[in-house]
């Protein structure tokens, strides 16, 4: 049976008319119909206490199905604004969520009533649509928020994905249950383009013919190209770990060490995909003064290294599969194979072959070293026993130090590693991690420093997870990645404010959340509880927390750095 409220039906047939699958639910009384309604239409519904938790569940959900929407339902109020981070980092991130909050009625609003704040548009800018669906009373109503519903989880899909926002006012009483079935509501389908061969064409020709020095740069992405070989061979293609397509993935270690930087250096970037960690990319390219050519599907002009001249409105990964399918072919009746003598001619392939060299170099160079035992030393074994035993597994890294060292040695193993670099925050790291690992059956790892882990130590606290779920814990006593700041070192309240030191362990956290704990201190200690993090089978998650001094880390990274520089 379902609720009384026809807003609610509306919403919930649609929803199941538009393949939604999972929800996020947080417990509260006016989302309780709503709540419902989902179990009963059959969308799978996972508890989560912590509205801030729940979002950053939802997004690591929807990464791993395919980033299908996922939804998350939340009651009145606050409950709301605690969505917002996970809310932009959806935004940025480009992952599809919907929001659904239910809500006083509008006359409440104001005149002091419990749990009531202006709730609709209250994501913006980060929604890329907001409806307001009311109780209907008039066919016209309830077209209208047919239409509304519509209009929100087909926003999803324009341009470049990212969530919606559907408010649900509900008056009392919300808790009667008496209808039998959901009304056939209609569906608004919503169709995309994405053939791209006629402006790939155009790209590889206007550059090749232009251009003898081209750079690709892939930021965060998952997109299905192959290894992109034949474009490999006309352009250099530059990544990190965050993209699955892996070319050359130490670009920060190339630039750090190189002897000649301006040999090094493009005449036309193009970009594509999401964001790229490493700032000393980011500078060299802002430095750099060639044509920058940007590829998103909804136009916008993202001018991240400054030189920004050309954007293509197209879905980047089906326009990186339409030039690798045209360079593979090269079709005498295309415009590249016309050209294809000329085009080659022009090209510098010196340009690819001596950033595939210094790649080859600095990546001995990275094998070699061998840190003292530190974050870095942790992470360097921890990839090495993954790329050994369980190269199938899903590993996400916290923000700040931990994304950076998987930067530097997940490539090793040809992994592709899932971050939350939308906006970058250490919240919701776990969450999101943990999100993912309820819809997977194999292992989930998620990387993360101790400021991360214990801001959002409420992933912990649910009914969802299972033994699949994997955490390394890197707990320096504070925020380490502060230590690399020589400027800040000289105020007294680094440590204190800035850095926030603390002696917090996760062991208590761990016993009262069902978590199998570990610890080690030293390297013995460390590589020994390893082997417990990655063992396949567990009837409850794991984590290992390793011990470590701020300082050492911090030596161990500049150390990484020397050695590249003296050795190659």
């Amino acid at each position: 049976m379902f609720s009384n409220k026809n807003n609610v039906n509306q919403l919930t047939s649609l929803l199941k008319l538009h393949d939604v699958e999972f929800a996020v639910v947080c417990p509260g009384s006016r989302n309780a119909p709503i709540v419902h309604n989902l179990n009963e239409a059959g969308i799978e519904c996972f508890p989560v206490t912590d509205e801030r938790s729940a979002g950053f569940y939802a997004l690591g959900m929807s990464l791993k199905i395919g980033m299908k929407p996922v939804a998350v339902c939340v009651t009145s109020g606050t409950a709301l604004l605690n969505l917002m981070p996970a809310v932009a980092e959806a935004y940025y991130q480009h992952v599809p969520l919907i929001i659904i909050s239910a809500d006083r009625p509008a006359d409440k609003i104001d005149q002091l009533d419990g749990q009531t704040l202006h709730q609709p548009n209250a994501l913006e800018p980060y929604a890329l649509k907001s409806v307001n669906i009311p109780e209907a009373y008039t066919e016209e109503q309830f077209a209208y928020n047919n239409r509304l519903i519509n209009e929100a989880i087909n926003a999803i899909y324009t341009g470049e994905y990212g969530p919606v926002h559907i408010n649900v006012p509900l008056t009392e009483p919300l808790y009667e249950f008496s209808v039998e079935s959901l009304y056939q509501e209609r569906g608004i389908s919503l169709s995309k383009s994405y053939i791209c061969y006629d402006i790939a064409e155009d790209l590889i020709t206007n550059v090749l013919e232009t251009h003898k020095k081209p750079l690709i740069i892939l930021g965060q992405n998952e997109f299905n190209t192959g290894e992109l070989t034949e474009l490999s061979k006309h352009f250099v293609i530059i990544n990190e770990s965050l993209s699955n397509t892996q070319v050359i993935s130490n670009a920060d270690e190339i630039i750090a060490s190189s002897k000649d930087l301006d040999s090094l250096r493009p005449d036309c970037v193009i970009y594509a995909g999401g964001t790229i960690v490493s700032k000393r990319i980011k500078t060299f390219l802002r430095e750099t003064d060639c044509v920058n050519i940007v590829i998103n599907p909804s136009g916008t002009a993202t001018d991240t290294f400054n030189h920004l001249w050309h954007i293509y409105q197209a879905d980047p990964e089906n326009m990186l599969y339409c030039m690798e399918t045209l360079l593979e072919n090269k079709n005498k009746e295309t415009m590249i194979g016309k050209l294809w003598d000329k085009l080659v001619e022009n090209k510098g392939t010196d340009f690819v072959k001596m950033w595939n060299n210094a790649s080859d170099r600095c990546r001995k160079q990275t094998e070699a070293y061998k840190p003292e035992y530190s974050q870095m030393a942790a992470v360097r074994d921890f990839e090495a026993k993954l790329g050994e035993a369980r190269p199938d597994v899903t590993v996400f890294y916290a923000n700040s130090s931990a994304v950076r060292l998987g930067n530097i040695y997940a490539p090793l193993h040809k992994r592709h590693v899932l971050c939350n670099r939308g906006v970058n925050g250490i919240e919701g790291s776990l969450s999101t991690a943990a999100g993912a690992s309820v819809l997977l059956n194999d292992l989930t790892y998620c990387v993360i420093g101790d400021l991360s882990f214990f801001y959002d130590q409420n992933a912990l606290w649910n009914q969802n997870l299972k033994g699949n779920l994997r955490i390394l814990l890197l707990n320096n006593g504070g925020g380490g990645i502060f230590e690399k700041f020589e400027g800040l070192k000289e105020s007294p309240v680094r440590d204190t404010c800035v850095m926030a030191s603390h002696n917090t362990t996760a062991e208590g956290i761990c016993k009262q959340c069902n978590v199998k704990y570990l610890s080690a201190k030293n390297e013995d200690e460390y590589r020994k509880a390893l082997e417990e993090l990655t063992e396949l089978k567990s009837d409850r998650p794991i984590l290992l927390e390793v011990f470590t001094d701020s300082e050492k880390d911090m030596e161990a990274v500049n150390n990484y750095y020397k050695h590249i520089k003296e050795n190659i």
